[in-house]
């Protein structure tokens, strides 16, 4: 028998919390409620989930933004698919929240439909690194199972946006992507950002990237294409 995929709901309110819950068993998933952080924190330690969704403001000591950070850095988490769900609509507050590590950032109140469509979608998006999938361009190599960059057998250290960016440019190579583009691919609010964030996260993977970084080419007046050589 096919095994339902886990969501793990952080939502301190109990109506909400089980309206989605109702909702995800009717559409092939298997939820599972907590209220705060440290509930959160026990259920990731006993099993991880598929994919959390996330209330930002939790009672407690921690936020949700801040155990979103936590989960990012420790090693049984940092691929869990993150989605938040908050009623802290304004821009600041959505790139606060993608930048903190969450894949999608929905704003309350918020249609189940679209709720289930943007959770397929993480999923989706995030299946081929989760299946190990290994990547490479040239000397350089990607290995989605480790979360691993190696140039000429040298280990890279990426952030994680920085990853994600560098995962779509090694799965089309040689391929101009415009900044519009990669917002809408890279990152999943991309819609509500500036087209400037491409740039300060190309500058970033280009520093991460070192002497790699000259496979990444800026083609003026269209955006970015990443190469198997410098030229």
């Amino acid at each position: 028998m096919k095994k339902l995929p886990l969501v793990l709901i952080v939502e301190d309110e109990p109506a909400i919390a089980e309206l989605i819950a109702i909702n995800l068993r009717h559409h092939g998933f298997t939820p599972l409620c907590v209220e705060d952080g440290d509930s959160a924190q026990q259920a990731l330690a006993e099993q991880i989930p598929d994919l959390i969704l996330l209330d930002w403001m939790l009672p407690g000591a921690a936020s949700g933004l801040q155990l979103a950070q936590q989960w990012r850095k420790q090693p049984r988490t940092a691929q869990v698919p993150i989605v938040m769900l908050t009623a802290r609509g304004d821009e600041p507050d959505k790139i606060a929240g993608l930048d903190a590590g969450a894949d999608d950032y929905i704003t309350k109140p918020f249609s189940i439909q679209e709720l289930l469509a943007r959770m397929r979608a993480v999923l989706r998006r995030r299946a081929p690194l989760a299946l190990g999938a290994q990547l490479q361009v040239g000397d350089l190599q990607l290995d989605g199972s480790s979360h691993q960059v190696r140039y000429q057998e040298q280990v890279l250290k990426l952030g994680r946006m920085e990853f994600k960016l560098l995962s779509f440019l090694m799965q089309h190579p040689e391929r101009v992507h415009s900044r519009s583009q990669l917002l809408r691919h890279v990152w999943p609010d991309g819609e509500m950002l500036e087209e400037r964030t491409v740039d300060v996260h190309i500058k970033r993977l280009r520093q991460a990237l070192g002497d790699a970084g000259a496979l990444l080419h800026t083609v003026r007046g269209v955006g970015y294409r990443l190469s198997a050589s410098a030229a």
